[in-house]
C-alpha cells in the first residue's frame, strides 16, 4: 500500500486514476492542478505523484520541481498525449521516473506503477542496508577499550578523511577488512564502492584478470569484455588483502597502474583513468620478504604511506569479553534469544591464547549461540580447544624458551589431530581461511608425517 498524489485538471480523469489505484489498496489523494499539487505535497509525504503534464496553471516540470521540494523520496509519473512526448522526455532528463500516454490500456497504466513503486522499495531497501553497514564498521561500531586498539581508532580517524594510501598489517583475524571498511565509510569515498579482493585466493592468470579485466580474445576462454576491480571501484575504495602474496609480475603492473591511476584491460594497449582509493593488508613482514626478494621495494613504499598495525588478540585482553558479549548478542537475536556469558566462560575466554584472533572469537560465539541449552552460556557450551585448554584465570605466562611461534605451532598439530588433518574443518576451528591454515604449515614445515 503506497499514498499516492493524482493530478490532472479534468476531474473525469483524475477520478478514473484514482479508483483503479484505490482498487489496487493505495491511499489517494487528488489535486487540480499545479499550484494545489504543491500544496498537498507540502502537507504530506507521497509514495508516487502521477501528473499530468499539460494544465492551466502549470506544467508537470512545475510539479515535478514542487515534488524534489517538498517530497524528495517521491517517484513521479507523468501523463501525456502525443504531442507532450518532447516535454516528457525533458521531465525524465530532470528525474522523473516513467511517462504514460493517455488513453493506453490501464492495465498498462498499474503495470507502470507497480514498477515504480518497486523501483522505490528497492532504492529504500538499499539504503537501508548502506546505513546498516555505515552503522556496522563506523569508527564508533568498532569494540575498542584497549589502549593499543585505541592508538588504531585514532589514527584511522585522522588518515580517514584523506586520500592517501593505508597498508594495514596485522595477524590473520585481528579486522583488518573491518578497519579497511572503516576508512572507506569515514572518508570522502563513502558514496563510492567498496571494492576487495584476497591476492593470494587466486592463481597469477587469474588474479590479474580479476584485477585489470579484460578483452575478449585476450586468452583462452576469454569470451567476452571484462570490466576489471579496479574499474569497479572507480570513484571509491579498492582494497587488496593479502597483498605480501600479490606475484612478482603482478606487482609491476598494480605499481604501475597506482602510479598514473589507469589501468590496461589483458590483452588490451588502451588506458583507462580509474579514481580509486587504495587500502592494502597484509599479514606478512613485507620488509622481510623484499630482501628474500619476493616484495618489490618502489611498492612497498609506494603502498606505505599510513602504516596502521593491528595488535593480536592476545595482546588486547580488555576487548575479549566486550568483543564476544557484542558477538553473542548479534548471533542471539537471530535466533530469537538474549545470550549472556557466565563468569567461568568468561575466564576461559581470557585465558585462551586466541591464535585465530577476532575471527576466531565470532566463530566461536556463532558456534555458542546455536549449541547453548540456556541463555546462560557456559564453558561446555565453548568450542573443545577453549573450554578444555587452559584453566580459568589470568592469562598464563609462557616459559621463557618456549617463543610464540613454538606455541602458535603445537596449536596447530593439537587442532589438525581432532580434526582428524581435515584442513577445511581445521581452518573453521582456529577461525582463519584455508589459505592462511596452508601458509602455517608451510612456514612450520608441518605435514601429515610431523
Amino acid at each position: 500500500m503506497a499514498d499516492i498524489l493524482v493530478v490532472d485538471d479534468e476531474p473525469a480523469a483524475r477520478t478514473t486514476l484514482a479508483i483503479l489505484l484505490r482498487k489496487r489498496g493505495h491511499r489517494v489523494a487528488q489535486a487540480e492542478g499545479a499550484r494545489s499539487a504543491a500544496k498537498a505535497m507540502a502537507e504530506m509525504a507521497f509514495d508516487l505523484v502521477v501528473t499530468d503534464l499539460r494544465m492551466p496553471d502549470g506544467d508537470g516540470l512545475a510539479v515535478l520541481r514542487a515534488a524534489r521540494a517538498h517530497c524528495p523520496e517521491a517517484t513521479v509519473i507523468l501523463l501525456t498525449a502525443y504531442a507532450g512526448w518532447e516535454s516528457a522526455k525533458e521531465a525524465m532528463r530532470l528525474g522523473a521516473f516513467d511517462y504514460f500516454e493517455k488513453g493506453n490500456e490501464p492495465d498498462e497504466f498499474l503495470h507502470r506503477v507497480d514498477r515504480a513503486l518497486e523501483e522505490k522499495g528497492l532504492r529504500r531497501e538499499n539504503e537501508n542496508l548502506r546505513r546498516q553497514v555505515r552503522e556496522r564498521y563506523s569508527l564508533p561500531g568498532i569494540i575498542a577499550h584497549s589502549k593499543e586498539m585505541q592508538q588504531v581508532l585514532d589514527l584511522v580517524m585522522r588518515v580517514a578523511p584523506t586520500d592517501a594510501t593505508v597498508l594495514i598489517q596485522g595477524e590473520s583475524g585481528t579486522g583488518k577488512e573491518v578497519i579497511a571498511k572503516a576508512i572507506h565509510h569515514a572518508g570522502p569515498q563513502a558514496t563510492g564502492p567498496f571494492v576487495a579482493v584476497n591476492c593470494g585466493a587466486l592463481p597469477e592468470a587469474l588474479l590479474e584478470s580479476e584485477i585489470f579485466g579484460h578483452v575478449k580474445g585476450a586468452f583462452t576462454g576469454a569470451t567476452v569484455h571484462k570490466k576489471g576491480l579496479f574499474e569497479e571501484a572507480h570513484g571509491g575504495t579498492f582494497f587488496l588483502d593479502e597483498i605480501g602474496d600479490m606475484p612478482l609480475s603482478l606487482q609491476v603492473k598494480f605499481l604501475r597502474a597506482l602510479q598514473e591511476s589507469e589501468v590496461r584491460r589483458v590483452g588490451s594497449n588502451q588506458a583507462m583513468s580509474v579514481d580509486v582509493r587504495v587500502l592494502a593488508a597484509t599479514n606478512h613482514d613485507l620488509p622481510q620478504l623484499m630482501r628474500q626478494g619476493k616484495f618489490r621495494e618502489d611498492l612497498y613504499y609506494r603502498l606505505n604511506v599510513i602504516p596502521i598495525v593491528l595488535p593480536p588478540l592476545r595482546q588486547r585482553r580488555e576487548d575479549i569479553s566486550a568483543l564476544a558479549e557484542h558477538f553473542l548478542g548479534r548471533f542471539g537475536r537471530k535466533q530469537g534469544r538474549e545470550l549472556r556469558l557466565s563468569e567461568a566462560a568468561v575466564g576461559r575466554l581470557l585465558a585462551y591464547p586466541w591464535p585465530g584472533n577476532v575471527r576466531e572469537l565470532e566463530n566461536a560465539m556463532e558456534r555458542a549461540a546455536v549449541l547453548a541449552r540456556s541463555d546462560s552460556v557456559g564453558v561446555d557450551d565453548l568450542p573443545p580447544d577453549i573450554s578444555g585448554g587452559v584453566p580459568p584465570g589470568p592469562a598464563p605466562v609462557l616459559p621463557r624458551e618456549q617463543t610464540l611461534a613454538e606455541v602458535e605451532r603445537a596449536h596447530i598439530l593439537q587442532t589438525l589431530e581432532r580434526c582428524g588433518w581435515n584442513h577445511s574443518r581445521a581452518a573453521e576451528t582456529l577461525g582463519i581461511g584455508r589459505t592462511s591454515l596452508w601458509r602455517k604449515l608451510k612456514e612450520y614445515q608441518i605435514d601429515e608425517r610431523t
